[in-house]
């Protein structure tokens, strides 16, 4: 068995490389992560190719000494060697399973006491953490009482986020899938269909040329109304003539590597008002371009975003307008006030300033990588305006 789209060994072997690097540099003996999903569990799809799904927990302990062991969904007592060399567990020795779930709370604890046996059996006593504070608490308190604990978050964090030429490789045919995704939602988009047969639409098409997971937000409206980025299951309302949608297509392509690109669609004439709030986020996205470049504090970026929409009568950006992707939908470093890591070159940043009126949603989104001296081209080909079908 294999993943839809393996990464190469030698990508693995990397990875797992610096990782150690980094454990060396603060004395671990294992480090544990553990995701659910894989949107934004994506420490242990980086470290195993392997992603978590579904709300089922998948830890992760990677050791400074040997091969992963890896606790997940499973029968009791399954404890099952494995092969590091196989595609379906690489890097992997061992593999306990239990059948636990986050909504039955006597089982929660099944999984910690399976990832202390594992880390007892190693020796291990010096243990990394990554993102502890959203790790379970039954697992938090095992660890903490058991081992010595070090968050290893910042560390880890600053080597992930800076992306490999294989990365790149992989990022830049994550961006042609989904330019082929929303040139083929122009294709079908048309009054009659409702919100949910277009998202119906776009996932097969992303399914189709090899993406396993992903969001397509967008909900429609008449011009005059927002068309604002709402999920699934608001997305009933059947389109007409004359009426917009601003899509979202966010999903994974090969290597499990996400981006994200927006774009808004009118099913007609796109009236002046759309057309010149599109200009505006436009713009914004070209001015936050020009300020990325390796060493730039994305703290301060943000607040010349800010201070750019609030000099043109534009509201500041109280969420998020760019950030870090790869293994995840979102990841470090975010531009924004709270950001301490500053940019490198060679990583991958989603810049989608947008900003909402009440009767226009304006917004446009995509992905660039930072290069030696600013920002690269857009890696997404589809054309930067409103389109009129």
């Amino acid at each position: 068995m294999q993943t839809n789209s393996p990464i190469t060994p030698q990508e693995l072997e990397r990875r797992w490389t610096v990782t150690r690097r980094v454990m060396r540099d603060l004395g671990l003996d294992a480090l544990v992560t553990q995701a659910r999903e894989d949107w934004m569990g994506g420490y242990v799809r980086w470290l195993t190719d392997v992603p978590a799904n579904n709300g089922y927990p998948r830890t992760v302990i990677f050791f400074a000494d040997g091969p992963m062991s890896v606790v997940e969904m499973g029968a009791f007592g399954t404890d099952r060697a494995t092969d590091p060399d196989d595609p379906a567990t690489r890097g992997v020795s061992r593999v306990l399973g239990t059948p636990s779930f986050p909504t039955i709370h006597y089982t929660i604890d099944y999984d910690s006491r399976l990832v202390t046996e594992a880390l007892q059996a190693r020796g291990a006593r010096r243990i990394g953490l990554l993102c502890p504070g959203a790790l379970p608490h039954g697992l938090m308190c095992a660890l903490t009482e058991g081992f010595e604990t070090v968050d290893t978050t910042e560390a880890f964090d600053t080597v992930k986020a800076v992306k490999s030429a294989e990365e790149i490789a992989l990022i830049r045919q994550t961006a042609a899938l989904q330019d082929r995704v929303f040139a083929e939602v122009c294709d079908f988009i048309r009054p009659g269909v409702t919100d949910r047969e277009v998202s119906d639409h776009a996932e097969a098409v992303g399914r189709r040329l090899g993406s396993d997971q992903g969001i397509h937000l967008g909900l429609s409206a008449p011009v005059g109304e927002a068309s604002r980025f709402l999920n699934r299951p608001f997305q009933t309302r059947e389109m007409r003539a004359g009426d917009h949608r601003s899509i979202l297509i966010e999903v994974n392509g090969p290597g499990g590597i996400y981006l994200e690109i927006a774009r808004t669609l009118v099913l007609g004439k796109a009236p002046d008002a759309l057309l010149a709030a599109f200009e505006h986020v436009k713009a914004a996205q070209d001015h936050t371009l020009r300020q990325i470049r390796p060493g730039a504090a994305p703290a301060d970026i943000a607040h010349r975003h800010d201070v750019w929409m609030q000099a043109r009568g534009l509201p500041p950006e109280t969420r998020l307008y760019a950030h870090g992707q790869g293994c995840e939908m979102v990841e470090r470093p975010l531009i924004r006030h709270d950001e301490t890591m500053p940019l490198a070159e060679d990583m991958l940043l989603a810049v989608h300033p947008g900003y909402d009126e009440g009767n226009v949603f304006a917004v446009i989104c995509d992905n660039y990588l930072v290069t030696k001296t600013g920002v690269s081209a857009c890696l997404h080909r589809t054309e930067k305006k409103i389109f009129e079908i």
